[in-house]
């Protein structure tokens, strides 16, 4: 009974608290704990192509980054496709000014469709086709660009034609028309023609009636560029463009467009007939490789050109630089041409020549196309494009240099393999001819012939020379390590660290020159105060000299105008009469003979004698007369 009201007693409380439970829990209710603040949205992104440092292909990449947003006098547009240009490839390898310190954002134009119009933004409208010029920025998914670099596009242009267009075109135009002053009859060379400023400038040039154009490409493009209206293709890379110019032309060209620099601005300048100009718009020598080449640049800064005004006036040639990056502020001129070069596609005066179209994350393989010189045309980049997988056989971008050939150590190395296996081969060739004399002595006639022939065998003494040698250019290269697999990956980081030493010395350089000429600026300041402050002084003491000396000047005079009484007493002492002459008697009988007398007296007076002492000896003289 005792088990059975305990557990009685124990439902019984079991209940009770199940019943409490729901009291409870509308009491905590009645209590909200307070609501969590909702999360902010997140901030809308594109995708970028982000250049992250200068050296090679790996130092693009695509990123995530904030969408812009259209400020005053902005435009949002969505890009559609973006151009590549030759300064781009320039930029990665640091060898352009324009640019900011990485990591930066790449491309110089676009076209795309509008989104969004900032304040006072007018002439435009959302969904418009546009095409976009800027300084930097165009490689992105969304940008956001001054209305006055907004073109609106023509209806039957494409995107990747509209992307094609305004830098190349432009930079033909402006280095035709306003520089080069192109007129009726004249002659043109035209550098790299398949490549995009080169094909457009050939097509702007055939607007002018009767002009004949050299254009400068490989064979495999001949037949491309003469379509587009090259009258002369020269393969440069077998023949001399100067001497064949030269042979259909002995007088030389008219205008040069130079985007070489190095030697072949020299020979630019040469090529010109009196009266022709030549207009350089970059330094395309300077770039060879994945990777920037120290010595490529040293040399074709080295081979520039050096021109002094006297030389241009006696030849009456011209030289001009162009770089359409330098023309931003020129906004009214730049709208201008560009109106004229869409009114010529209009007219279908001009049409560009569209190479091929790579996705962002392509970015790599874009610039091996243009910077291994495989496009004909305007290489293009679109967001909108898939990635597409390289074909079969095709490799990875990487070194033209690792292409080419293997590095020096893989070769080498090889060498010594190759040695120590013949070295192998002979010592089982003495062996056998120890034991056969007569094999010994064929050996020693084939051995003969090959010396006489030239070919002339290494003794084992030279083979374990050049394996030695071997060996301790491996363990030189690879750190100690006789692995080699990874020798061209730490021979490569080396000569990058080496590259990114030297950019920081460059810059430490510059920076100090630039503190010192500001520093020389502020100290010429400084002195030009301090001078103007002594002129000032000497100028004030000079016065005061002067005024000085005036005031001398003018005491002495006084004192020579009235003298100090003992000057006047030495003045009387100085003017005593002198000793009387001794006195004439005369005797007067009447006053004639008295008259006389006083002539008489006046010679015996002495002519310097005061008129008062004159007096006084008449006075006397007339005394003693009567």
């Amino acid at each position: 009974m005792a088990e059975g009201g305990d557990a009685a007693t124990v439902a019984h409380e079991a209940g009770n608290a199940v019943q409490e439970t729901p009291k409870a829990e509308p009491e905590k209710a009645a209590a909200p704990a307070e609501p969590a603040p909702p999360a902010e949205p997140a901030e809308p992104t594109v995708r970028t192509i982000v250049l992250t440092g200068h050296g090679g292909y790996d130092k693009l990449s695509v990123q995530q980054k904030p969408q812009p947003k259209a400020g005053k006098g902005e435009v949002l547009v969505r890009v559609k496709a973006a151009g590549l240009n030759f300064s781009e490839l320039m930029v990665r390898q640091g060898l352009h000014d324009r640019m900011t310190k990485p990591p930066v954002v790449l491309g110089m134009e676009a076209a795309g469709v509008i989104e969004e119009l900032g304040e006072d933004v007018s002439g435009l409208e959302v969904g418009q086709n546009v095409i976009c010029l800027a300084q930097t920025g165009m490689w992105r998914e969304i940008v956001a660009v001054p209305a006055t670099n907004v073109f609106i596009m023509p209806e039957e242009m494409s995107y990747e034609e509209g992307a094609a267009i305004p830098l190349s075109y432009l930079t033909a135009y402006f280095m035709l028309f306003d520089f080069g002053n192109l007129r009726p009859g004249k002659s043109l060379l035209v550098h790299i023609a398949a490549g995009g400023v080169g094909w457009a400038a050939t097509q702007l040039a055939k607007t002018v009636d009767n002009v004949t154009i050299f254009g400068t490409a490989s064979a495999s493009k001949h037949d491309a560029i003469k379509e587009n209206g090259v009258d002369h293709p020269i393969d440069y890379r077998t023949r001399d463009y100067a001497e064949e110019i030269k042979n259909i032309s002995p007088k030389g060209v008219d205008v040069v467009l130079d985007p070489l620099g190095g030697a072949d601005t020299s020979k630019g300048l040469q090529l010109l007939r009196p009266m022709g100009k030549i207009v350089t718009y970059g330094s395309a020598n300077m770039v060879k490789g994945e990777n920037r080449n120290l010595m490529k640049m040293a040399k074709t800064l080295w081979q520039s050109t050096s021109v002094s005004p006297v030389s241009l006036v006696k030849t009456n040639k011209a030289i001009a630089g162009f770089q359409l990056a330098h023309l931003t502020g020129e906004i009214e001129l730049v709208r201008s041409a560009f109106q004229d070069i869409l009114n010529m596609y209009k007219d279908g005066k001009i049409k560009p020549r569209i190479d091929s179209v790579w996705a962002f994350e392509q970015v790599a393989e874009a610039m091996q196309q243009m910077n291994e010189r495989r496009n004909i045309g305007k290489v293009i980049l679109s967001p909108e494009k898939e990635p597409t997988k390289p074909a079969e056989g095709d490799a990875a971008p990487t070194s033209p240099l690792k292409k080419k050939k293997p590095s020096l150590f893989r070769r080498l190395s090889k060498r010594a393999s190759r040695s120590k296996d013949e070295g192998e081969k002979k010592d089982e060739v003495k062996n056998a001819k120890k034991e056969s004399p007569i094999k010994q002595e064929e050996q020693e006639k084939a051995d003969d012939n090959k010396a006489t022939n030239g070919h002339v065998q290494q003794t084992p003494e030279d083979e374990k020379i050049e394996d030695e040698a071997a060996e301790k250019l491996r363990a030189r290269l690879s750190g100690g390590d006789p692995n080699i697999e990874d020798t061209d990956k730490i021979v490569n980081d080396k000569i990058g660290a080496a590259e990114d030493k030297i950019g920081e010395v460059s810059k430490t350089v510059d920076g100090k020159v630039g503190d010192a000429e500001k520093a020389a600026e502020k100290a010429a300041e400084e002195t030009a105060e301090n001078v103007e402050e002594k002129l000032e002084e000497g100028k004030e003491k000079a016065e005061d000299v002067i005024q000085q000396t005036e005031e001398k000047v003018d005491e002495a005079v006084k004192q020579e105008e009235a003298p100090t009484e003992p000057a006047a007493q030495e003045e009387k002492k100085d003017e005593a009469p002198a000793e009387e002459p001794e006195k004439i008697e005369v005797a007067v009988e009447n006053p004639a003979e008295t008259d006389d007398a006083k002539a008489a007296a006046a010679d015996v007076v002495p002519d310097d004698k005061p008129v008062e002492n004159e007096e006084k000896a008449d006075g006397d003289a007339s005394q003693e007369a009567n």
